[in-house]
């Protein structure tokens, strides 16, 4: 990236400290995953997991699958660590910088670190899954990283962090209010608690978006325009348990056909970020700039043209074996 776009982002760290760290909780004051789960070290425990294992027993295989997809996704924390640890001016350079920018990754990686853990420890728990299917996908996963087309640039990783943290966002509480209407009280709060996180996340990551379009409007334009030319990748699209090779393509399909995200939801987060960062009147832009505002502001419409598609073919689907669920078949 050029210097004075990396001045840019140095520009910004008194910004940052006072806009941005805002959004973090203080350790002591946040939620842990022990608080929801039966506690090994109290009399009641074997009571506690007998209860999880009841409520747990009607959730269906299906819903188990995308649940462990997300869980999955969550688990793979080191990619997305290392991915915004690439982007130049935003970086931690020695690994406890005491940066805005280096503070804000470590502390938000440390926040999203419970989601992860909580999840894992409930499907563990609930007995329902094959917890070392899962541990090999997380294992596959993590080694194989990501590759988003975010190259090293802030300006594209930011808007992709604002796409995804809506997206985890919607996936959680679609994921909350299905274990809800299937009797599993406790995960509904497990599922909510993290969506709620990621809600916060979300405000965090679109502010910083919301600076760079004040303060250089052309470049943040063209990277939206880029990042969703591309199409938003999901992070865990390299998905892999050692036996299926579409894993991600198998898991966004029941996904689909569920409703726990959908391409619709693309659309809507498309839409969402750009009514949030007011994109249609934003100005001061070059020729090249209003194209891709005009190009990111009418492409919604073309997604959902696709949506339709999309549940068309979940209609004649087919079915998937997943080994997280002891090799059972799961309509697509």
């Amino acid at each position: 990236m050029p210097p004075e776009k990396v001045e840019i982002f140095k520009s910004l760290e008194e910004w940052a400290e006072e806009n941005i760290l805002i959004h973090l909780k203080p350790v002591e004051n946040s939620w842990q995953p022990q608080d929801f789960l039966p506690d090994p070290s109290s009399e009641g425990f074997i009571d506690q997991l007998i209860e999880l294992q009841e409520q747990s027993r009607e959730l269906p295989d299906d819903y188990l699958v995308c649940l462990v997809g997300d869980m999955i996704t969550e688990e793979a924390l080191p990619t997305y660590q290392t991915m915004l640890n690439r982007f130049d001016g935003v970086r931690d350079e020695t690994g406890a910088s005491p940066t805005s920018w280096a503070t804000w990754t470590r502390m938000w990686t440390a926040e999203e670190n419970r989601h992860g853990d909580l999840l894992h420890k409930y499907l563990y728990l609930s007995g329902r899954v094959d917890m070392r299917q899962i541990e090999k996908t997380i294992q596959y996963l993590i080694g194989f990283g990501m590759c988003g087309g975010l190259e090293n640039s802030p300006y594209l990783g930011l808007v992709y962090t604002s796409f995804q943290e809506r997206a985890t966002f919607i996936s959680h509480g679609n994921t909350a209010r299905f274990s809800n209407g299937y009797g599993d009280m406790k995960l509904a709060q497990i599922c909510g608690t993290i969506a709620a996180d990621e809600k916060r996340h979300e405000i965090a990551y679109t502010k910083i978006v919301e600076k760079l379009f004040e303060i250089d409007p052309d470049t943040t334009m063209l990277a939206f325009e880029d990042l969703m030319r591309k199409k938003v990748i999901m992070p865990a699209h390299l998905m892999y348990d050692g036996q299926d090779v579409n894993l991600f393509d198998h898991f966004s399909s029941v996904a689909q056909r569920l409703g726990v995200y959908t391409a619709g939801d693309y659309a809507d987060i498309l839409e969402f970020l750009v009514e949030r960062w007011n994109v249609k009147k934003i100005g001061g832009l070059s020729g090249k700039g209003r194209k891709a505002q005009d190009y990111v502001c009418k492409l919604a419409p073309r997604i959902r043209k696709l949506e339709g598609r999309a549940q068309e073919r979940a209609k004649h689907g087919g079915t998937c074996i997943f080994s997280w669920i002891f090799k059972k078949e799961v309509l697509l």
